[in-house]
């Protein structure tokens, strides 16, 4: 296989969990970063499923992209599958990102599959922010998750304009109060 590039959007950009020897921000054209996966585990339950990020059609993501050695390649595309396909909602794709230095290279990505149920389609800011207060799942609040997500995108110096409204929305609703039972 070769040394190989790995795509970063979301946790994988902070918690890759593989060996890799160069890291580059990097732009993938042609897919967004967005809300737009149902989360009924980690982020949710089945009647009352969050939101998680995944790559859907249109616009570009800036990201990170990490060059992995030949001799990992095995160990690392079980990881990255054991991680990323636990539910399929994702595709496996190898497609061109460039890299800060302005080479192309091609990089396994993950994006989401479009037929899959758990497919929020595109929501919009509103939308999206209902869906993710109030969620738990197995992982945790889906607003830490949304608000972690822009934490680390900001100490990456990565602009989401969308997912910071989003954002906005979500710290509005927390800071609301509560009606007393």
């Amino acid at each position: 296989m070769g040394d190989f590039w790995v795509f970063g959007y979301g946790s994988l950009m902070w918690r890759p969990g593989f060996a890799h020897t160069e890291t580059h921000r990097a732009r993938l054209m042609g897919y967004r970063r967005a809300l737009c996966v149902r989360s009924h585990v980690h982020r949710g339950t089945p009647d009352r499923p969050g939101l998680v990020l995944g790559l859907d059609r249109g616009g570009s993501c800036l990201g990170l992209a990490f060059r992995v050695p030949d001799d990992l390649s095995g160990e690392v595309m079980a990881y990255l599958r054991e991680r990323e396909l636990v539910t399929n909602v994702y595709l496996e794709k190898r497609l061109p990102v460039r890299l800060d230095s302005g080479e192309t290279v091609s990089a396994v990505t993950y994006v989401v599959d479009r037929q899959h149920l758990q497919y929020a389609g595109q929501i919009d800011v509103d939308e999206a922010a209902r869906a993710v207060s109030g969620a738990v799942g197995q992982s945790g609040a889906n607003e830490d998750y949304v608000l972690n997500t822009l934490e680390h995108l900001r100490a990456l110096g990565i602009r989401d304009h969308w997912l910071e409204r989003v954002g906005e929305r979500v710290r509005t609703v927390q800071a609301a109060p509560r009606p007393v039972p």
